[in-house]
């Protein structure tokens, strides 16, 4: 019985999501130009090889960006229930902002945040 449910949810959400697909397409206005076919930069046109290659220092840039952002993100929900954890609580959290600040420095230290 649970397999004949799952696949009767499964086969009811492929049936409406392809529902709301042909009917987007059949009732979306069209509208046919030439300049919308064009990528879009800025209102500036492209010029040389967008395969280039990038400076590594971006990359480097993103990733500690996503490391700070994720420690942002673990930081909300623990300052909601901050006084129910106690000291444990605030240890814990005290130990993820060191290992935070070690990737921090590692990351100054090797030069990641300077742009030449």
């Amino acid at each position: 019985m649970n397999f004949t449910l799952l696949v009767t949810v499964v086969l009811t959400g492929v049936a409406f999501v392809a529902l709301v697909v042909f009917l987007a397409d059949l009732l979306a206005p069209r509208s046919y130009n030439p300049q919308k076919e064009e990528p879009y930069e800025c209102g500036i046109p492209a010029r040389g090889n967008q395969w280039g290659r990038y400076h590594l220092g971006y990359y480097l840039f993103a990733i500690l960006f996503l490391m700070f952002d994720v420690e942002t993100m673990f930081l909300f929900p623990w300052a909601v229930i901050a006084k129910s954890l106690g000291t444990t609580g605030l240890l814990a959290v005290l130990f993820f902002l060191f290992i935070l600040v070690l990737g921090l420095a590692y990351a100054w230290r090797k030069g990641a945040l300077k742009w030449d």
